[in-house]
């Protein structure tokens, strides 16, 4: 059964470059506007049980609680921006690798808040890192539309860390329904509200272009994940995460058999090296300590977790 699902999980959250980049170059949906559709009906969806259990649990939501959840969608609503966008300019394959570096980030992020790394997630992130710098310098030489995309998918993955700390604040003391409505439906407000600056259009799609909004959420932002929720009460955290680092080659087999995308042999060599790192800071994160703190003691966020998309 976890097999099945792990596998369910994969497929889904590796669907997701590709579905946004045919869903964009095929139809006249927006970025944003899938950004939009997808943390909407998200929102809708993971209300429902917390409607029909207990509504009275969003009342209760404090002060700091909904301050951490706004920092969180704000986050979000910007990651989507950046990546999304990233798939209309580089390949499926490399900005979904440099997206998932998100663990690479939070990693960084709990470097400059006192957390001591041990050495093998220092070893990773310089693996993962170089693999970033090897990417973007095959695809300097490509074209500069290449690198854009590129430099918008790793600030993807930067924000999808901050997303993922300000989520863990908001959710030491709020409930998995209640955080995901909240975030998702202000993630959404924000979207909305970046849709119309830009002049990007929210509706008003052909028919195929709502097939694929429907996809890209049933498949990545339910499906998958829903999945992967479901593994981390019945598996550890660390092979979670482990498993869900398969997005980056998933997606790339995914792009390549229905997109037809090819890339340079250079750049192959950069996903391998972003994959190795990041598997390598995942396991080295057990053991890593806040500075003063020791065992337990030290780490809700020991282990980075992945899978915004």
């Amino acid at each position: 059964m976890n097999f099945l699902l792990a596998t369910v999980g994969v497929l889904g959250v590796a669907s997701s470059g590709p579905l946004i980049a045919a869903t964009l170059g095929a139809t006249s949906v927006s970025a944003l506007a899938i950004a939009f559709w997808r943390n909407a009906i998200g929102a809708v969806v993971m209300a429902g049980p917390v409607v029909v259990r207990n509504p009275r649990q969003f009342g209760k939501v404090t002060g700091a609680e909904f301050r951490w959840s706004l920092a969180a969608a704000v986050a979000l609503a910007l990651h989507f921006a950046c990546f999304i966008t990233s798939l209309q300019l580089t390949s499926v394959a490399a900005a979904t690798a440099l997206v998932c570096l998100q663990s690479g980030w939070i990693a960084i992020f709990q470097l400059f808040r006192g957390v001591r790394l041990r050495w093998p997630v220092l070893v990773g992130l310089g693996l993962a890192f170089g693999g970033v710098v090897t990417i973007t310098g095959f695809d300097m030489g490509t074209s500069p539309e290449a690198l854009v995309g590129d430099l918008l998918a790793v600030a993807g993955g930067a924000l999808a860390g901050i997303y993922t700390l300000a989520g863990g604040k908001a959710r030491q003391s709020m409930g998995t329904g209640v955080y995901t409505t909240l975030c998702y439906g202000m993630c959404a407000v924000i979207v909305a509200g970046m849709a119309l600056v830009a002049g990007q259009p929210l509706g008003g799609f052909e028919a195929a272009g709502w097939l694929g909004i429907v996809a890209i959420t049933v498949c990545a932002q339910l499906v998958g994940h829903t999945a992967f929720n479901y593994l981390l009460a019945t598996m550890s955290p660390l092979l979670v995460s482990m498993i869900i680092l398969l997005e980056i080659p998933g997606a790339a087999l995914l792009a390549a058999a229905f997109l037809e995308e090819t890339l340079p042999a250079g750049t192959y060599a950069g996903l391998a090296m972003i994959l190795v790192g990041l598997a390598v800071v995942v396991l080295g994160q057990r053991g890593s300590r806040s500075a003063g703190k020791t065992g337990e003691g030290a780490g809700e966020e020991r282990l980075a977790e992945l899978g915004t998309d």
